[in-house]
């Protein structure tokens, strides 16, 4: 055979060859997207639910995430039903693992309280609670205004300081108290995420004549300010930063009573008898 011939065979060869596998290639791809991935059916909220509630077949129903379920979803409701919802759920949320409390723990709010910490009511006004900037899952500061003990002019010595700092909302709501002439009525109240020490600080503070004020902070700044406090005093003289400087009440020192000395003659002895003026003893 030809030489010239054996080499242009074996070109074609080799060119047919790479052909083919492109056009394997470009059809392989295009029928690998047309197929369907697989999907799993997740456990999903069939409504709103929220804090506390206590899961039920009825609050429960399925989605289909296509790939790879995401960590700690659930694939059947025995695995949920029973537990208690300590953060909000969405309908049609997946519901996940973090968000309930542990099996037999039941709902409400103790389910959400985290091993080793309390929740603490703290009453707010009616702002404070309508606005609705208080909500679970926010970061609020806590701020008292009130009049330190031993000052002598109460205007002047009103304090505002930061009592605690960084505490997370677990519930915002209204609690039913009475009055003075014994009359329900509605007290807007907000429980606090806090440690069995910041626990008996705002204990000691909501018992005082205090003012206590909560205030919204971004719950990515977990950083602890070093607030001194200000005083009234300050706010009007310009001084509005810094420490606050509250004059104490002086000690008013009382004269000694004036004291008398008698001198008791019997006999041979000589004794001194000493005796407070009848002003000095009222």
């Amino acid at each position: 055979m030809n030489r010239r011939l054996l080499t242009i065979l074996l070109l074609a060869f080799v060119i047919a060859a790479a052909c083919s596998f492109l056009v394997y290639r470009m059809v392989g791809s295009r029928l690998t997207a047309g197929k369907p991935a697989a999907t799993t059916h997740l456990i999903a909220a069939a409504q709103d639910i929220k804090l506390g509630t206590v899961l039920t077949k009825a609050n429960l129903t399925t989605v289909d995430i296509a790939g790879t379920p995401p960590k700690g979803s659930f694939t059947k409701p025995e695995e949920v039903i029973g537990r208690g919802v300590i953060s909000d759920l969405y309908q049609g949320e997946p519901i996940m693992n973090d968000r309930l409390a542990a099996a037999g723990m039941g709902g409400g709010l103790a389910a959400a309280i985290p091993p080793g910490m309390r929740a603490c009511a703290v009453k707010v006004d009616d702002v404070v609670g309508v606005s609705g900037f208080v909500t679970p899952g926010q970061h609020v500061d806590v701020l008292i205004s009130g009049v330190p003990p031993g000052v002598q002019n109460p205007t002047e010595g009103i304090v505002s300081k930061t009592l605690l700092q960084d505490l997370q909302v677990l519930s915002a709501g209204t609690d039913i108290q009475k009055d003075n002439e014994g009359k329900a009525k509605q007290v807007q109240v907000v429980n606090l995420l806090v440690t069995p020490e910041q626990a008996e600080t705002l204990s000691l503070a909501s018992n005082q004549q205090v003012r206590i004020q909560l205030v919204l902070r971004n719950p990515l700044d977990t950083q602890t300010a070093d607030v001194p406090g200000t005083a009234m005093g300050n706010i009007f003289s310009g001084k509005v930063t810094g420490p606050a400087k509250v004059q104490p009440a002086k000690l008013v020192r009382k004269a000694a009573p004036p004291v008398f000395s008698i001198e008791v003659i019997n006999g041979s002895k000589s004794t001194q008898e000493k005796f407070t003026s009848p002003e000095a003893k009222q």
